[in-house]
């Protein structure tokens, strides 16, 4: 019997169904050794020298190894093909002592021919990975081990600060800062509907430049005199450009560009983007077939793809779109940036003949959504590109000054229809329709236009928005900070600890993150400082061509600890500002004050600890359809805000939406308030109905 050792149950019951018999698959269940959860765990004096121990709760895991190791002739490690998972390899071989018995093998899918060729080429473990790895988690240790602490000191117990999570945190306080320091500015756009003679249809274009030269209206004052002008203007046809343009595909997705996509398309977290993504790696449970791998190896940065899967793709494409949807040579992608690791190949299917159609209504409605987004995607990006004819007009009107000088002011009109789709045909949202009721205007050079009518808008130049989970990856992504892998659980700490907040899909920091932030500024800026947290990324990075991963960090630390021992001695308790309500605690007397919690604000005695007294903040927002209690507003674990009825358990109503207090009269469905040009409507949730009431008029 041989034994392989993986690190997810999920993933051994996978495997063990293409090796059979005469192997046996168990699974670690993620890291058996780590540094000691209560001590430091590293040898400062001993150039750094990590302890590891036993995880706790791992005990029993580990003496069932060992008993299937004593039992088996081979011993083949098949975590997972990175740096975490070459660890993991390493720390089985020595806690189950396999000395020169163990192989260590690697695949990029879970499917019947990647894991049985991995079985012929096993090979020795990478200890360059290893060291990778060992470095970042030293690194982190000795960060958060010792910034914590002070943080516990100086601001409030349970905080904690982080090499990544405190650069990550300060990304989201500055974008906080520039949108309260924005002064927006006003402008103002105007346009001229224009027809052709005879013709009874005007074409809206937007004024853009007056003799030549941009033009910015920046008041209402300037905006009417301009219009005054126009209406005595002679219109024309300045230039008529048709081209034919071409739209490229995007890659196939890596980590972090799924991560992106995941939770801005299909609106979900990125930690359970990511947890959606394993189980499709692992293995979902499809009907007749068992545990089944769906998608190749989830944590990459890498847009490269096998020349096995780009030719199954092209076949699969000429069948069924047709051969002028293949490109002639296989399209190739580049990764941006310098630290980008071309280790494995980009997400995408294990087969592209496994159609999101084929197993819709066999794996959960979330895990067949995410499939057919890295589906669509890879399917695209190996497809020809779309082309389009565009058009780009210039329309002058021209006004008098006086007998020898000429105002030109002009206007742009720009359209665009599709000629050809390519690879948009691999997405839902195309459609002959849309494509059929676009039309260009038909335009030609130096042809006299008439002035319909003159519409004008006031507008301000907007603020920066904050994050929301999709683009604050992408900022991570942009900035160098942390690694793919991470960005998801970064997400996690950063509310978890109650250092951000969700305002709608918005990530917004709280007053203590912006505190803790402040703090961080002070006392160890070039941990926040992200271009000295992008390099030290780079470093570590280095660490897996064979740099020597205890010089990164003796370089780091004396300065680190000399800034560590000025923040103990010359910082005083930070001073978090509390709002006091005006509800009095019933045990003590006292004003209780708002704080911030794990589900969102409640109320809290401040007298804390001789006083332990809390409450409840319920944020009423209308009254309950079923029961006519009140809706309160309300946060699930993840933060995602719905309402629900303040009467519950005996009343378990929820809506995503602030619901209406009344039902659908046509089809019962909850129906969702929303207001319209000043005046408030109820429309029905149910695409199929969308009934309108409008309180008051009709009910």
């Amino acid at each position: 019997m041989k034994l392989v050792i993986v690190e997810s149950p999920t993933k051994a019951k996978t495997i063990q169904k293409y090796l059979g018999k005469d192997f046996r698959v168990l699974a670690s269940s993620g890291h058996v050794c780590d540094l000691p959860e209560k001590s430091l765990g590293i040898d400062i004096e001993n150039n750094f020298k990590p302890t590891y121990v036993m995880v706790k709760d791992k005990q029993d895991v580990v003496k069932r190894l060992k008993s299937a190791v004593k039992e088996s002739e081979q011993v083949f490690l098949a975590t997972d093909p990175d740096r975490e998972g070459e660890a993991i390899s390493w720390h089985l071989k020595n806690v189950l002592e396999l000395g020169n018995g163990c192989h260590r093998i690697e695949f990029n899918e879970i499917s019947y021919r990647a894991v049985n060729n991995a079985m012929k080429t096993p090979r020795e473990i990478n200890m360059n990975l290893v060291d990778a790895q060992q470095a970042r988690r030293v690194l982190d240790r000795l960060v958060g081990y010792k910034i914590s602490p002070i943080l516990n000191q100086k601001i409030k117990q349970g905080l904690s600060g982080g090499r990544v999570q405190s650069a990550a945190l300060k990304m989201i306080v500055d974008r906080e800062r520039e949108i309260t320091a924005f002064v927006p500015e006003e402008y103002w756009h105007i346009y001229a509907f224009l027809q052709k003679e005879g013709k009874t249809s005007a074409t809206k274009a937007l004024l853009s430049d007056l003799n030549g030269k941009k033009l910015k209206i920046g008041n209402g004052e300037l905006a009417q005199q301009i219009i005054a002008s126009l209406n005595k203007a002679n219109y024309s046809v300045d230039s008529v450009k048709r081209r034919v343009s071409k739209s490229h595909p995007y890659p196939p997705f890596t980590t972090s560009t799924l991560q992106q996509d995941g939770s801005a398309r299909l609106q979900i977290s990125t930690p359970e983007v990511m947890r959606l993504a394993q189980q499709l790696y692992e293995g979902v449970e499809i009907e007749g077939e068992g545990l089944t791998a769906l998608v190749t190896y989830i944590r990459t940065d890498s847009v490269r793809v096998s020349i096995e899967a780009q030719r199954e793709c092209s076949e699969y494409i000429t069948s069924v779109y047709g051969k002028e949807y293949a490109p002639e040579k296989y399209n190739v992608y580049t990764a941006k940036g310098s630290n980008v690791q071309d280790a494995h190949e980009a997400i995408r299917p294990i087969s592209i003949a496994r159609t999101p159609e084929s197993i819709k209504n066999k794996v959960s409605k979330n895990q067949y959504r995410l499939y057919k987004l890295i589906y669509d995607r890879f399917l695209a990006s190996q497809m020809t590109d779309a082309i389009y004819n565009t058009l780009n007009v210039h329309i002058v009107g021209e006004v008098n000054k006086d007998e020898s000088e000429v105002d030109k002011y002009g206007f742009k009109l720009t359209g665009k229809t599709v000629k050809f789709k390519g690879y948009t045909v691999a997405y839902d949202n195309v459609s002959e329709d849309e494509e059929d009721n676009v039309r260009l205007p038909d335009f030609n050079e130096k042809e006299p236009l008439y002035l319909k009518e003159i519409k004008h808008e006031q507008k301000f130049t907007k603020p920066p928005v904050r994050y929301t989970e999709s683009t604050f990856i992408k900022g991570m992504e942009e900035n160098g900070i942390g690694r793919p892998a991470t960005y998801a659980s970064v997400v996690s700490v950063l509310a978890k600890r109650e250092y951000t907040e969700k305002d709608g899909k918005y990530m917004k920091p709280t007053e203590l993150g912006i505190k803790v932030t402040e703090f961080m500024e002070k006392n160890f800026a070039n941990i926040v400082d992200l271009k000295f947290t992008a390099a030290m990324e780079d470093k570590l990075d280095d660490v897996v061509n064979g740099t020597e991963w205890q010089k990164i960090i003796s370089e780091f630390y004396p300065t680190f600890l000399d800034s560590i021992s000025k923040a103990y001695s010359s910082e005083k308790k930070v001073k978090l500002d509390e709002e006091v309500s005006d509800v009095i605690c019933d045990k003590c007397g006292a004003n209780m004050v708002v704080r911030n919690g794990k589900y969102g604000k409640f109320l809290a005695c401040p007298n804390f600890p001789k006083c332990k007294n809390i409450k409840n903040i319920d944020e009423v927002v209308g009254k309950c359809p079923r029961c006519g209690g009140n809706i309160v507003k309300k946060k699930t674990k993840m933060g995602k805000v719905f309402f629900g009825c303040s009467n519950y358990p005996e009343c378990d109503f929820m809506s995503w939406e602030i619901p209406a207090p009344i039902f659908c009269p046509k089809c019962c469905s909850v129906m969702r308030i929303v207001v319209k040009e000043g005046k408030k409507q109820y429309i029905c949730t149910s695409k199929k109905c969308n009934h309108v009431i409008i309180p008051g008029e009709q009910e």
